[in-house]
């Protein structure tokens, strides 16, 4: 008989019943009280439901001398018309009222209603009389009159006959005047009604404004803080449009603080409105697009928020009035287009709450500035606040459905990617045992992740990582790279790990970069070392270098040694690039076989290596070199059937403290180069303190200054005169020269100069200086000058490829005219034919100022005379080194000769440098040459020599030249000169 109490049944049963009480929980009860709700609006007597109002005519006179007495007032108002209502429009003058209460057919009492919210303060007399009723305002009340709903009533006992009433009312704000005549029972309901209702609204939305401000809290939404400011502001709107603003939650407020709370809660509500609009939809307005139109509506609060402080209640209300419909129309455009283009329920809802209580507001304010009434009892900010707010809490609500529906998804989505995500995702407990894992884990590790097995982290990885693994899960950030535990004969795996410590588990992802980490560690060797010879390259030359060098300071030895191959570009050029590359790995491999430990080997070029020689004193390096230098020439490297002779030369230099590194290579290299000419056989040495490194610190202290763009002090201009063979007395020219003072005041060449200019790029800082300051001298001294036919002026290649520096010229001969005239600017031959059509542009625009032309070392180059007839040169200067054995070589005489005479049927002049002595003099004569520079007729002189200088031929000091260029070149003129100033000056002029 209790089978039917069994376990099974009794559950089915369970079931059942939690389903049927769910549904009735769910639709049956909610159902039932909407059915009845709906029957009893339609059906059912309201509570509270007043009837018998009458609404009264009256007259009504405005004072606005305000010194109308009653009996003055009552004789004005029997000329006035009888009306229904009337509106103040805002004025704050006393206004007049006259009615009549007609007797009742009830037995209640009889009240008369003036219901105006806008109502301040309110007199009355009987009219018949002048009698005084009573006064009240909204701090006391006295007499006959009380305070009713939004306005004032006057209590009267049952009406007999008609009574005539006179009142004195003051209005502040958009009021419309009016009476009503209430039974006393009546109006009694109507003011229960109206507290009533009060009370909801007020009760309604406060517990809205907690509800949503609890939301806030909970869900750290500050969104809904905002929102709940928005509900408080929407309550204190609809009091005021209902008439109950005077309090504050059950409290009265003062009466001088009223109009001052009325507007700055307008303002207030306008200001959270914009807010609470632009958070709300800020997506959707990016979207929509006339962000600019919200931007102008929100700067509007602020003149708004003074305007509320600042102006009188009658001068707010229109300003109120244009803001409003603004800022109804931007809000209401911006609704539309969101719902149109969203089509968001929470967008559509928020756009309905916001909507309704716009509506509202903006209905009041064209009502109060129209007059048209039409709706009022309807429509007001009492009955928008409660809509609006419901309509508010439903996007609330709709937002949190969406929100739960996006979070529903994204646990979906996250259980899928936990899944199939191709990372390990693991969870130990603090024991490092396996908790959970998901399918990547499972087949990276080959591990039970079902929380059933005793497998623990220790197991798959190297020792000590559960201890890493833990510091880095307290630690909260970084990532940590594991090794994992070696299985027999395969290769060990490395793993990227990162974890957290959460509810006293361990959270974490596992990635497999043994592939990464392989590419890695070849990148870091490659960093380093060549990729073909597997030798150190540069980098990593100077690396090793930077560390054996601090051993120095503590007594240890270090050199370093420069290898260049010398045939090893035949072998690519016959054989192939591979067969190239094969004998550097074997020429790599006998140096290593050569070297002791702490010795490394360096690839720095196609064919160039380092060695570094670490504690060994100079001389078991030398020894070391001459080994592979001779192992190298001896043994011939074999490739297939092939063999390779190839021979290498050595530079080998002793290091010293504070040389750096790229200074030691440059001077091995140099000393290499010294052992390519084969003068001191296949190695040269450079010890300690050798001039080679005392000239590189000179360089380098030249580089500085250049580096910084700034010429080197001591810079100075020098002159060597240039003579003319035909008028030897009759011009001053001259080539202009660079020289350096040093500290110490010696004198050293421009080559020294030019040479670390030119090295180090910057031989336009040279350039510029000496052009900058021969311009400024030649245009200084140009009135003493009247010989001077030209001054040369060499520019280096380096800065003819230069387009600042060829700027810069350009300006500087356009501001120097006179001395441009004067001014020869060389430029060598090879130079020139580097780029012949940007040589060519140069020359016409130099010419084009003034100046002239000159190929300086001309036949030591490409010589080619084809080239001669696309440059306009003036000068041809024939290089030194033809006219030095010009007497001793027929074939220098035959170039000079040729060159002498191309120049003149080319229709240039010649130049012929470096012109040492009296023999020489005579065969340039002799060949046609029109100018001679060297020591034979001068050496280069200060600027101030040229100065008091007649001619460039007054410069010799040999009496032999001088005599054969008086006798055999000067013309008789020129000769009774000569002796003049011989005469003056029988030493010679210098």
């Amino acid at each position: 008989m209790f089978s039917m109490f069994r376990p099974g049944w009794t559950k089915r049963a369970n079931t059942v019943l939690d389903a049927l009480l769910y549904w009735l929980s769910i639709f049956g009860v909610p159902v039932v009280i909407g059915v009845v709700s709906i029957m009893a609006m339609v059906a059912w007597q309201a509570h509270y439901f007043a009837q018998d109002a009458t609404q009264l005519e009256f007259r009504v006179v405005e004072d606005r001398s305000r010194s109308l007495g009653p009996a003055q007032a009552l004789a004005e108002l029997r000329q006035q018309p009888a009306v229904a209502f009337h509106d103040t429009k805002l004025s704050e003058f006393p206004f007049w009222i006259a009615f009549t209460a007609a007797p009742s057919r009830r037995e209640d009492r009889t009240d008369l209603e003036l219901p105006s919210r806008h109502a301040q303060e309110l007199t009355c007399w009987n009219g018949s009389d002048l009698r005084k009723l009573g006064h009240a305002d909204r701090a006391v009340t006295s007499g006959q009159i009380i305070a009713a709903k939004a306005g004032f009533a006057i209590e009267f006992n049952k009406l007999q006959f008609n009574v005539n009433v006179l009142c004195r009312g003051v209005f502040v704000g958009p009021a419309r005047i009016s009476v009503m005549q209430w039974p006393e029972s009546q109006l009694d309901i109507s003011i229960h009604k109206f507290h009533r209702d009060s009370g909801l609204l007020e009760g309604g939305l406060i517990v809205l404004t907690l509800f949503v401000l609890l939301t806030a809290v909970i869900n750290r939404e500050w969104i809904y803080v905002l929102f709940a400011a928005w509900l408080v502001a929407n309550l204190r709107l609809g009091a005021i449009s209902a008439g109950w603003d005077t309090l504050w939650f059950g409290y009265t407020i003062p009466l001088e603080w009223i109009h001052a709370v009325r507007k700055l809660t307008i303002a207030t509500y306008f200001l959270l409105t914009y807010a609470l609009f632009a958070r709300l939809f800020r997506d959707d307005i990016e979207q929509v697009g006339f962000r600019f139109l919200l931007r102008l509506a929100q700067w509007s609060c602020i003149p708004f928020l003074i305007v509320a402080a600042v102006l009188p209640y009658s001068n707010f209300i229109p300003y109120m009035w244009v803001t409003v419909a603004v800022g109804t129309f931007v809000i209401a455009f911006f609704l539309a287009r969101i719902v149109l283009v969203t089509r968001s329920k929470v967008a559509i809802w928020y756009s309905a709450s916001i909507g309704i209580a716009l509506f509202a507001i903006s209905y009041e304010v064209i009502a109060a500035a129209l007059g048209a009434k039409f709706l009022i009892g309807a429509v007001n900010s009492a009955t928008a606040a409660l809509f609006s707010s419901l309509l508010a809490s439903l996007a609330i609500a709709e937002e949190m459905k969406e929100e739960r529906l996006e979070k529903v998804k994204a646990q979906a989505e996250l259980r899928s990617t936990y899944e199939a995500i191709p990372i390990g995702l693991f969870t130990l407990d603090l024991a490092g045992k396996f908790l959970r894992g998901n399918p990547t884990l499972k087949a990276m590790l080959r591990v039970d992740v079902s929380g059933k097995t005793t497998e623990r982290w220790s197991d798959y990885f190297e020792p000590g990582a559960w201890d890493r693994l833990l510091d880095l899960a307290r630690a909260e950030h970084g990532v940590l790279e594991l090794q994992g535990a070696i299985a027999g004969g395969e290769e060990p795996k490395w793993y990227l790990v990162e974890a957290t410590l959460a509810n006293e588990k361990i959270e974490g992802s596992l990635q497999d970069i043994t592939e990464r980490a392989k590419a890695t560690a070849r990148l870091r060797f490659l960093a380093d070392h060549d990729p073909l010879t597997a030798v150190l390259n540069r980098r990593g030359i100077e690396n090793a270098y930077d560390d054996a060098i601090k051993g120095i300071a503590n007594g240890h030895s270090l050199a370093l040694a420069y290898l260049d191959l010398d045939r090893f570009k035949l072998i690519n050029d016959l054989y192939g690039h591979l067969a190239g590359d094969e004998v550097l790995k074997q020429v790599c491999e006998r140096i290593k076989e050569m070297l002791s430990p702490g010795q490394e080997i360096g690839r720095i070029g196609g064919d160039e290596f380092v060695i570094l020689f670490r504690d060994a004193p100079i001389a078991s390096a030398t020894k070391t070199c001459h080994d592979i230098v001779d192992r190298i020439v001896t043994l011939p490297f074999r490739l297939g059937d092939k063999a390779f002779q190839i021979k290498g030369s050595m530079g080998l230099i002793e290091i010293a403290t504070g040389i750096h590194v790229k200074d030691a290579i440059s001077a091995a290299d140099n000393a290499c180069r010294e052992a390519k000419k084969g003068l001191h056989g296949d190695l040269v040495i450079y010890e300690k303190n050798a001039p080679v490194f005392k000239e590189r610190q000179e360089e380098l202290r030249l580089v500085e200054h250049l580096g910084a763009g700034v010429a080197p002090e001591g810079l100075f201009l020098v002159m060597q005169p240039m003579m003319s063979l035909a008028a030897p007395y009759d011009s001053l020219n001259f080539e202009i020269l660079l020289r350096l003072r040093e500290p110490d005041g010696t004198i050293s060449p421009a080559w020294k100069i030019i040479s670390a200019a030119e090295r180090n790029g910057r031989s336009a800082v040279v350039d510029r200086w000496v052009m900058s300051n021969a311009l400024e001298w030649l245009d200084t001294h140009h009135d003493r000058l009247g010989k001077t036919r030209f001054a040369c002026m060499n520019l280096s290649g380096a800065s003819l490829n230069d387009e600042r520096f060829i700027e810069d010229a350009f300006a500087m001969l356009a501001q120097h005219g006179r001395a441009t005239e004067r001014l020869c600017v060389e430029i060598t031959e090879s130079v020139a034919l580097h780029d012949l059509d940007n040589t060519r542009r140069f020359i016409d625009k130099v010419r084009s100022f003034g100046a002239k032309i000159a190929l300086d070392d001309f036949g030591a180059g490409y010589t080619s005379f084809a080239y001669l007839k696309e440059l306009r040169a003036d000068t041809l200067k024939i290089d030194g080194s033809f006219v030095v054995g010009v007497n001793a070589h027929p074939t220098n005489l035959s170039i000079v000769q040729t060159i002498a005479e191309l120049a003149r049927n080319l229709g240039m002049k010649s130049v012929a440098e470096w012109a040492e002595d009296l023999p020489t003099l005579q065969t340039l004569v002799e060949v046609g040459v029109d100018y001679v520079q060297g020591y034979v007729v001068a050496r280069p002189q200060l600027p101030e020599a040229i100065l008091v200088a007649d001619s460039s031929a007054s410069f010799i000091t040999d009496d032999k030249v001088a005599q054969y260029v008086r006798d055999s070149l000067a013309t008789g003129q020129e000769r009774v000169l000569w002796d003049s100033m011989k005469q003056r000056n029988p030493k010679g002029i210098h």
